[in-house]
Formats: C-alpha cells, structure tokens, sequence
C-alpha cells in the first residue's frame, strides 16, 4: 500500500495523468464542435447499440473525432448538460495544467464555479427551449436541462422557473466576482457629490469677490444674502445648510480680511511643520512600492540543472541486512542478559537507526554502556547509542550502512521543502535518518560554528551552505564575506565579485586570505553593524525585517540616508589559522558581531578544524548556539563542539552532527563537487552585475601609516632580535615576528615598519612576504651599529 500510494504521489504518476486530460480535453473540443455543425447527420446513426456501432465498420460518422466522439457528444451534450458541457472541458484543461505544476487559474474556486455554472446553464436552456417550443437535433439545455425545467415548471410555473433563474444567476454573480457589488453601487448608489462640490466652489467663488475689491476694507455679509447665493434656483441640485453651519459661514466672513503676507508667514510654518513630522517617515498614496531587485531586473537565478544527481548505484538497505543486524543486536543484550520487547528500523542515507524499547526494569546506563560490544558483534564502524530519544521513549542505536547513499545537492535543492520554504534565509544541508531534507533559517540560528577533522566534509557543508543561499536569494538581497586563510577553498567564489560578495573600498581581490585585510574587514563589519542601528533606531524598527519593509513600502526618507539593507553572510573558512596568528585582534570583533549584528542582518558562519579549547574558547561558544560538528579524532573535541560526546563516533564523508540549542540531529551533509560550483559561479558572473562589489566602511588601522611614521630613535626592545630571525630565514613576514616571539599583531607590525625604515626589508606587497634587504648577518651587525 505505501509503494502504491507513493506512485500515486510521484512526479511520473502527476505529469502522466496531467498530459491523458490535456489531450482529452482537446479531443473532447474537436468532438463537440464537429457535433454542432454535423450532429443532424450523425443523429440517425447514433440510435444503435454502441457495441453495434464500435463493431460495425461500414457505419461511418462525419464527426471529425470518429465515431467515439460522435457518441461522447451525443450522451454529454444531448443527454447531458447540452452546450453547457463546454465547461466540462474547460474543467479538464485547467486540471491537466494544476498537475504539471503550472496553474492557470485559482483552481478549486474555478471547479466549483464552473460546476454550478454548468448546471445554471443547462436549466436556463432547457426552460428557454420549452417556452419556445424548439426542435433541433442539439438540445441546447440536454435531458438534463429539459428535465429539470420540466420538473419546476409543474412545481412553481414557468414564471416562477424564470425568477428563480434570475435569482440564482445573481447569486453566482455576487459570490464568483469581487467587483460586482462596486458595479451595483455604482449604478444604483447615490448621485456623486462632484456637483455638489462644483457648487459649493461657485458659493465660495460668489461668497470672495466681494471681499477682494479692497485691501483695507472689510466687507459684511448678511445671512439673506449667503443663503440666496447658496440656492440657486436654476439649477435642480439643492446644497442644504443647517442654521449653526450657516451661522459659521456668516461669523466667519465678519472677520477683517487677512494681510496678504500674514498668510504667506502661516503658510511657511505649516510646511516647516510638516518637514520635521516626516523627517524620517513619509507616506506617499500613489507611488508604487519599493522594488530592490529592479536593479539587476533581468538575473535569472540558477537553474537547477548545473547540479548533477550523482547517483551511488544500488544503495538501498537490503532486508536481509536489517535482519541479521536486528538479530545481532538482540542478541548481544542478550549476552549480558538486557531483554527488549520491541524493536524497529528506520533507514537513513548513510545508517540506519534501530530503535529498541527495554523490558521494564533494565536501566538505560547499562544499554549506553555496551556501545563497543555492539559495534564488535556488528563489526561495523561508528556505532551510536542515543539513550533515550528525546520525546519516543526509546532507545536508538544508529548502525551505518554497508552501501552508503550519496546525497546529492540537486536533490535537496529540488526538494519541495526548499523550493517552497519563505525563510529569510533558507539554507538546506543534507537529508535525516528518516530522508527528509534538512532545512534552517540561517536568520534564527542565526550563527554557525562548523568543526571537523580534516577531510570529513567540512568544506563540502560550506559550499553546500553557500549554494543554498545562491538558489534563494537575489544579489541585491544578500552579500558574502568569504575569509580564506588556506587561499584555495574560497577562489572558485571570486568570479561573483560584483554580485554578492562584499568587501573593503581599497581591496583589490574579493576573497579576503591576508590576515591584516582580515582584521580590518572584520572591524569594519562592525562599523557596518554600528551604522545599521543607528539607521533602525531612526527609522523606529526592531529589526532589519521591519526596517526594510517600511523601505520598500516608501516609508523611509533616502534623503535622510536610509537605504536598502542586504543581509550579509561571513564566512571564515579556518578559523584556528586566524586565532593562531591574530588572538584578540581577531576573537574580540568576532564575538561583537555574534552578539549584537543578529538584528542588523549580519550572521557569521565558522569553520575550523581543530576544535580545542584555545580555538573555541568560552566567548565563540557562548554566541555560537548553532553547531554542526563532521568527524573528530577525539571525544574531548566532540565535547568541545557539542558540549557531548558522538562527533567522535561518526563515520565520515559528510556524517555529521547538528546541535541547535539541545536538540541534535544526525545528518548527511549533501555533496556539492568543485565542477558544480564552477558552473553556478559561471551561470551568475555571465549576467549582468553591480559596478563594484559591495563596499564596506572603510577601517582605518591603528598600525596603519607604515614605515613612514616608524620612529628609529624609539626602537622597539625586540628590534635586534627581530632583524637577526629576519636575516637568518631571509622572510620578512609580521606573522613569523608575532610567532617567535609570542606578541601581538600590533606591535610586531611596528616592528616590521621600524625594520623597513631602517632598510632590513622592502614595502608591503600585499599578501606576499616582503623582500629582505640584508643578505648576511655581518651586513646587519654594520646597519645596527650605525643606527
């Protein structure tokens, strides 16, 4: 029944049925109007059996569908509902397009509309062609039709068959258009007050022209006279003042007429107010909102063949696997006498989790404590115990497969989940134990902390991430900041510089490996965050949600420097390498930003493959709730990541753990291969894109200014020995100094500017390492002598 029913669901049973209705629906059209023009000379041939006229062939029809629509017109239109049958193909036709997934109309709003229009249809006709008595080959009503006019004929008369028409049509009317009851107003509603308005203009036009043939004298109006001139007898309209209202008028004209510049001064003062009361806000009635994707109008997103289904071959779990596992586990309980009462399989991409619920009295510690002997009976690797399940009261055990499936990216991007999700930022990983997609809104994690050893996939999750991401969102939506200190991971990613990346005005390459650059990107980031609450907190919003939405919506001034803000992603690819050399430098702007830019649209994604404690240390974790953990060597680290052991236990190749706030779920981290990202970059560096990348605020360093401010006669007290390693390993490089003599980056940059002020090594060049001046350490004895 599962297999049937699946078949049922499935995308080959959809657009099979979906193409069988579009053709018969065409079929059904060429029948019924070959009736119409030659049903008079089918007629007498249609009176047989229609065994008889299916096995007779000398019978022949003129219907231009054969003799199979000649009979289908004659029972749906003549025994039917008559020409109203017309609906029944339009009915089919809008079906066969609701199962390829391309609707054309509201479709059970225009099922049952055209259902009851259909039977309307058929009675008004049938009752038409009783009061005329007409006779035809066509029942234009059918029997159905002539049937039930007869029918209420006899019950309420062909009068009362007639109103009950008319009230049924307006019926279907009121409830199948929205505009119909604005139409009826229109035509049986009140007059509009335009000529009232035209009139009161003239009263107000005959009311001034007295009062403006003298600045310095002030006309009196008596109520006689007001009230002769609102009526005015030529015309049918009448504008009827009650007597406080013409009170008003007749006080309000015995005032002294106002000096032409007094009015001028008020006039000024409204505007002035109005300025300051929409400093901010305004709210415009006629303009259309806001469209941030107009600017690139033309992108077209990636389509979903640049992902290849890369398929494992026959991956499915045999039963006889499941068997042998299930009976291996019990009797290894067994052997240390742990009996169970029930137990059940659930089949995974990469393992499968048996669950297993214990006779009453055995204590769980006991089953989680058996972990190694179950993987020995099973001789398998990466046997978990999950002790209880959260929420089933049952104990797991996770056993993995002996044909793993691979889980390709295409898959899970042509998931239903993902293609229909609404989540700000929707990022779609890998698949369950139970094969379903795995999706979250990177906006409510909303940062990530990504651990693993080397070659566990861990890279792999990135790009899966980052694909996610380019199949959702616009480049006007969403920016990257790659950070790659290992140069090579992130490379492919350049080409898509001037459409999401976003990087520092003077950078000249956008991913982001120097690790100076990166201090600075990572501060600027924070002055981005900075000038993005000082924007909400004058546009009166909580978050960048609601700030973008009164954007769009026209609400917020651009003059007032609002403007559109993307969501922007950083992605640091090794973060050990960056703690390692930078410290604080790098930690401390990085927890700013986990902690305050959630609001902001700032989220922050974080790989490492050395998960200790000196490079996750206490401030990452604690504003890092979401973690992903792949393989690692050791449950110290499992624990480290995860704050529990399991990551250690995991079987590689995308296995892995996600933990968001206490809940952890076992994954297979999608594959996504090198030549497939090539080919989405392609897709969108191949469109049009934005000027420059997206500039972040520039960040002045405080080292910056070089060896033009280094000041030789304040010589740091490390500078010998740092000139003396320079020489011996002919490098010159900040982080080599900061190494070896374990200080900050800070000041062994000053003593690298000193160093090329006192002409050991040449300028900066970039991400290289400088040229050393100095070729010999008896040369450097002379230079530091002379100094």
């Amino acid at each position: 029944m599962k297999g049937f029913k699946s078949a049922l669901t499935s995308d080959k049973f959809k657009y099979t049925l979906g193409l069988f209705l579009f053709v018969l629906g065409l079929y059904l059209l060429i029948a019924f109007v070959s009736f119409l023009f030659y049903g008079h000379a089918d007629h007498s041939k249609l009176d047989i059996s229609w065994r008889k006229l299916i096995a007779d062939a000398n019978i022949r029809v003129e219907n231009k569908a054969g003799k199979t629509g000649a009979f289908l017109s004659e029972m749906i239109i003549n025994k039917g509902f008559g020409i109203s049958s017309f609906l029944l193909i339009f009915m089919i036709i809008i079906t066969s397009f609701q199962l390829f997934g391309r609707p054309l109309v509201k479709y059970a709003r225009s099922i049952l509309f055209s259902l009851v229009a259909m039977f309307w249809g058929s009675l008004a006709l049938g009752w038409l062609l009783i009061s005329i008595n007409h006779e035809g080959f066509v029942y234009l009503g059918g029997e159905n039709g002539y049937y039930l006019a007869v029918w209420f004929g006899s019950l309420i008369g062909r009068a009362g068959t007639f109103f009950l028409l008319i009230f049924s049509l307006f019926i279907i009317v009121l409830l199948g258009f929205e505009n119909f009851i604005p139409w009826l107003k229109s035509i049986f509603g009140k007059k509009n007050r335009s000529s009232e308005i035209e009139q009161d203009s003239e009263v107000l036009e005959a009311i001034d022209e007295p009062i403006v043939e003298d600045d310095s004298i002030s006309k009196v109006i008596n109520e006689d006279d007001l009230i002769e001139t609102i009526f005015d007898p030529d015309q049918d309209a009448e504008v009827e003042l009650d007597s406080e209202q013409v009170q008003q008028s007749i006080d309000g004209q015995q005032v002294v007429e106002k000096v032409e510049n007094t009015e001028e001064k008020e006039l000024e003062m409204t505007v002035e107010k109005h300025e300051d009361e929409t400093a901010d806000e305004i709210t415009p009635d006629t303009l259309e909102d806001y469209d941030p994707t107009l600017d690139l109008s033309n992108y077209q997103f990636p389509p979903i063949d640049l992902l290849e289904d890369h398929v494992s071959g026959n991956a499915e779990v045999s039963n006889d696997e499941l068997l042998a596992n299930k009976n291996k586990i019990v009797e290894t309980l067994r052997h240390y006498k742990i009996e169970i009462t029930k137990i059940r399989a659930t089949i995974g991409p990469t393992i499968t989790l048996y669950e297993i619920v214990p006779a009453p009295g055995v204590r769980i510690a006991k089953i989680k404590n058996l972990e190694d002997d179950i993987a020995l009976s099973l001789a398998a690797l990466g046997i978990r115990i999950i002790a209880p399940i959260p929420g089933r009261g049952t104990i797991g055990i996770e056993v993995p497969n002996q044909k793993p499936e691979v889980v390709s990216m295409r898959s899970i991007i042509a998931s239903k989940k993902f293609q229909e999700s609404t989540a700000e930022l929707p990022v779609v990983i890998g698949k369950t134990i139970s094969n379903e997609t795995f999706l979250i809104d990177l906006v409510k994690m909303p940062h990530i902390l990504v651990a693993g050893a080397t070659g566990q996939g861990k890279s792999v999750g990135l790009n899966a991430i980052i694909t996610s991401l380019l199949y959702k969102k616009h480049p006007s939506q969403l920016k990257l900041v790659l950070i790659d200190p290992k140069k090579v991971e992130m490379s492919l990613y350049s080409t898509i510089e001037k459409h999401f990346l976003a990087k520092l005005p003077d950078d000249e390459e956008p991913i982001i490996t120097d690790i100076q650059k990166v201090k600075y990107t990572l501060n600027s980031l924070n002055m981005e965050m900075d000038i993005r609450y000082d924007l909400l907190k004058k546009a009166l919003a909580r978050n960048i949600k609601e700030y973008n939405k009164k954007f769009i919506s026209r609400r917020l001034n651009p003059e007032k420097g609002h403007r559109y803000l993307p969501y922007i992603v950083v992605i640091i690819d090794e973060f050990a390498d960056l703690i390692m050399t930078a410290g604080k430098e790098i930690e401390l702007p990085i927890a700013r930003i986990a902690q305050l830019a959630r609001a902001v649209g700032i989220h922050m994604i974080i790989a490492t493959q050395r998960p200790s404690t000196n490079i996750i240390t206490g401030v990452i974790k604690a504003n890092f709730p979401t973690r992903v953990a792949f393989k690692v060597a050791s449950m110290i680290d499992s624990r480290t990541i995860l704050d529990t052991p399991g990551a250690n236990q995991l079987i590689g190749k995308g296995d892995m753990l996600i933990a968001s706030g206490s809940n952890i779920t076992r994954l297979q981290c999608a594959f996504v291969d090198t030549p497939e990202v090539e080919n989405i970059c392609e897709h969108i560096s191949g469109q049009q894109g934005y000027p420059t990348a997206f500039m972040l605020p520039e960040y002045a360093g405080e080292d910056e200014g070089g060896a033009l401010d280094a000041d030789l006669n304040n010589r740091d007290e490390l500078f010998d020995d740092a000139a003396k390693v320079v020489v011996m390993n002919q490098m010159g490089s900040t982080s080599m100094i900061q190494r070896k003599f374990s200080i900050g980056y800070n000041r062994a940059g000053r003593i690298m500017d000193q160093l090329e002020a006192a002409g050991v090594v040449g300028p900066s060049e970039g991400s290289k390492t400088r040229q050393v001046l100095i070729q010999d350490e008896y040369s450097l004895e002379q230079l530091l002598n002379s100094l």
